[in-house]
């Protein structure tokens, strides 16, 4: 804690105390480590089917946000239809293919890529990070996992007349456009702001309406007589036709997309939401900001609630990274306790 924040009120998350077990990791039998965190499970018609620890205290959703964001993109006049509204939404891998997305929504305003002010990586795919690295190349902005969502920042602000320079600070018109939308998706005014990981603005809002507003954006249609819930139908019907480009090749989101037909979006520090092919949706935090449990957590509690069948679940555990080794065996497992 800095000197100037001694004596004063810092914003928080719930508790350890007001959280529950979500998952255990086994090694040989053994219960090695738990995981806690809370969870809500909301019908289609918005009603609470399940709530799990504390579900009212604000969170921050941070790359959960990806929709809400890409919603005000796409309302503001911006044309993003298919893999290009996918992008924009995307947490992506780095793969060559994310990378022609990204620059594909640059080029379309002549903007350069270096007025990207996404943070410089390097691919997360191992095989795209290793042809960069015998290609002499190194760290670039448009290689970060959120490149595509700052690129479609970008756009909007070129086809609105708003300044690049800034398009990340607070009191920006793209990011006030995003805050409202924000607010208006969940129903709930976010109780604090921060900086995310991208540099984007990050607001605080509790599972409950996390859940309400991806369930708003995942069940919209393009022929909503509404026009920001018509860009909802159309970002919703893309992540589900572009699986690859919300995560990229073997990732649990991509995986859950495209085997399972569910509506997934993953976020840093343990965060995770679904929306089932019926509507029922699913929001959860693990505490300690792990996110090795979060998709089987999120899946069985879907399963619990009839929405998807346990037996697809059972047969896409295995592709989930979910084994615990010993030596070249597998000896356990992450499983969900829920």
């Amino acid at each position: 804690m800095t000197a100037a924040m001694k004596g004063k009120h810092v914003p928080e998350t719930f508790t350890i105390a007001d959280a529950v077990e979500l998952a255990v990791v086994e090694r040989s039998g053994f219960v090695e480590s738990r995981h806690a965190g809370s969870a809500i499970v909301i019908s289609a018609d918005g009603a609470v089917l399940r709530s799990l620890g504390d579900v009212t205290t604000p969170i921050f959703p941070r790359s959960c946000l990806k929709p809400f964001q890409a919603v005000a993109i796409m309302s503001s006049g911006v044309t993003l239809r298919g893999e290009d509204a996918a992008i924009a939404t995307a947490s992506h891998t780095g793969t060559t293919r994310h990378v022609e997305l990204a620059r594909g929504l640059l080029a379309r305003a002549g903007i350069p890529e270096a007025a990207l002010a996404c943070p410089p990586a390097m691919p997360q795919d191992s095989e795209s990070r290793d042809v960069v690295v015998r290609t002499g190349g190194g760290k670039q902005r448009v290689y970060m996992n959120c490149s595509g969502k700052h690129a479609a920042m970008l756009l909007a602000c070129a086809q609105n007349g708003w300044p690049l320079d800034g398009y990340l600070e607070p009191e920006h018109p793209l990011q006030k456009r995003i805050l409202d939308v924000i607010e208006r998706f969940t129903g709930e005014r976010p109780s604090a702001s921060g900086v995310d990981g991208c540099g984007a603005p990050v607001h605080a809002i509790s599972l409950t309406a996390l859940a309400r507003g991806i369930q708003r954006v995942a069940t919209s249609t393009p022929s909503s007589p509404f026009a920001i819930f018509r860009e909802a139908g159309v970002l919703a019907e893309a992540v589900r036709e572009s699986g690859w480009v919300i995560a990229g090749p073997g990732e649990p989101d991509t995986l859950v997309i495209e085997r399972l037909g569910v509506f997934a979006k993953t976020g840093a520090e343990g965060v995770m939401v679904m929306t089932a092919q019926n509507g029922t949706t699913v929001a959860l935090k693990i505490l300690d900001g792990s996110l090795r449990a979060a998709t089987i957590v999120g899946l069985t509690l879907l399963a619990d609630a009839g929405s998807i069948e346990r037996s697809a679940v059972g047969a896409l555990a295995p592709d989930l990274g979910l084994g615990i080794h010993g030596g070249d065996a597998v000896i356990g497992r992450i499983r969900a306790t829920v």
